[in-house]
């Protein structure tokens, strides 16, 4: 129980009378009568004001938390109280989460901001959204409740067991939302392109009028006899291809990159945005009947698997996309590629998601990419941090964003120049920002197979 400020200005009153006793006494018995009376009326606030087990509180979130999104968490309070209850939660996230403020949804929103009140047997629920920045197992606290009391001279607390175990996966939430977008048809609305490609294949795409090189058997009879006029079917092409995404896991792909859209927090690591595009990617192929597997790499081989279609490759692939953790090593490329074309000989489009670096690093990359183009359609994915760009751009201010722009911009071109290496060896280059990764990634795919690259 906590004394409200009004409580303890109404005690502090009886200092005043007590100083007032030394001129006239009978005001040391009025103090100490005000005294009592204002005591009881604290006993008769705590008597009046509902318990602890007059709520009940709940927490309400995904067992499945998205990796560097905002997930929706609820705390939802009933009170069972015949009175109505000014309340504030404060709910325990796990500290390594970046949070915003609780907030009470539109429905019982209170101005003053001072607790939320909460009509007598109803309920509100508490709205906010935790930001992980890792993958992994963590664990949410209790939940802890205060509530005025009814005269207004005390503050209940009470401490509610909510705690829960939680796992941190790759981005989900973008899984949720292209499904979504699919279905109302607004690809576009997340950056991605609608790409169809139309031919001879066994996918029904449209009808449209007759034309004089149209086959006979693309005739639909039906729809010409309801028109009045002939009718064709035309199919889009489908094609089960293979997708294979190779992810480097070495030192490279450690560092965090800033989110703009996280000022507070830490940002991801290259590789979690690199786990996030491969699911994503592996979701969309997988939609679209393609096989899709993985290699996770370092300087040896950590997990692989097979290309396989349907929905349970995809469950596969968020399982082992989850225990992927970066290592302070260099990567071998050369044990890479080798057990690649030792267990994969299949043509596929073969996704390497890394980085470019400088000197023996980058070359090692060149010389082992380019033997796998003849058989393999290879698509190099560089992940860039978008921080070195803005500085290459930035104009100079003082010594040191001279300093800062002139190093940016010699990264920028050394870069540049690998991957042009690359290109002139057969190899597709995507060179990409980490927080467009996603989107960029998918569209190329989307391109490739549109044109019938792959």
């Amino acid at each position: 129980m906590i004394l409200t400020r009004r409580a303890l200005l109404l005690l502090l009153l009886t200092a005043l009378l007590v100083a007032l006793g030394t001129i006239e006494f009978v005001m040391v018995y009025l103090a100490l009568g005000y005294f009592a009376l204002i005591v009881g009326m604290i006993v008769l606030d705590r008597a009046l004001t509902p318990k602890p087990d007059a709520f009940q509180v709940a927490r309400h979130n995904d067992t499945r938390l998205s990796l560097g999104a905002k997930n929706r968490v609820a705390v939802r309070v009933e009170n069972n109280s015949p009175r109505t209850l000014r309340v504030t939660v404060r709910d325990e996230y796990p500290s390594e989460f970046s949070a915003d403020r609780v907030i009470l949804d539109s429905s019982a929103s209170d101005e003053k901001g001072a607790g939320v009140r909460i009509a007598a047997r109803s309920r509100a629920e508490f709205v906010y959204h935790v930001r992980p920045p890792r993958r992994g197992d963590y664990a949410f606290g209790d939940t802890n409740l205060r509530w005025g009391g009814v005269l207004g001279l005390i503050v209940r607390q009470a401490r509610y067991a909510t705690a829960a175990s939680v796992k941190v996966y790759p981005n989900l939430l973008d899984i949720r939302k292209y499904e979504l977008q699919t279905r109302k048809g607004m690809l576009q609305e997340i950056g991605l392109r609608q790409m169809r490609m139309l031919g001879s294949g066994t996918e029904f795409e449209r009808l449209r009028e007759y034309q004089l090189d149209d086959e006979f058997r693309k005739i639909d009879w039906k729809a010409t006899a309801r028109r009045g006029k002939p009718v064709t079917r035309e199919f889009e092409t489908e094609k089960s291809q293979t997708i294979m995404s190779l992810l480097d896991t070495g030192r490279l792909m450690r560092p965090p990159i800033a989110d703009p859209s996280n000022p507070s927090g830490q940002g991801l690591a290259k590789l979690d945005y690199a786990v996030n595009a491969v699911l994503m990617l592996s979701y969309v192929a997988g939609l679209r009947g393609d096989r899709v597997g993985m290699l996770a790499f370092a300087d040896d081989v950590e997990s692989y698997l097979a290309p396989r279609a349907g929905r349970g490759q995809f469950y596969k692939m968020l399982a082992t996309l989850y225990a992927v953790e970066s290592q302070p090593v260099e990567s071998d490329y050369v044990r890479a590629f080798s057990y690649l074309g030792a267990k994969h000989k299949k043509r596929s489009l073969i996704v390497i998601f890394s980085d470019i670096a400088t000197g023996i690093a980058a070359e090692t990359l060149v010389k082992q990419i380019a033997p796998l183009s003849p058989r393999h359609l290879v698509l190099l994915v560089a992940i860039g941090d978008p921080t070195v760009v803005q500085m290459a751009q930035q104009l100079p201010r003082d010594s040191v964003s001279v300093y800062e722009r002139a190093v940016a911009e010699q990264l920028v071109d050394e870069r540049a120049l690998i991957l042009e290496k690359l290109r002139q060896r057969g190899v597709l280059t995507l060179d990409v920002t980490a927080n467009q990764l996603t989107v960029a990634v998918v569209n190329k795919y989307l391109e490739l197979k549109a044109r019938g690259r792959i």
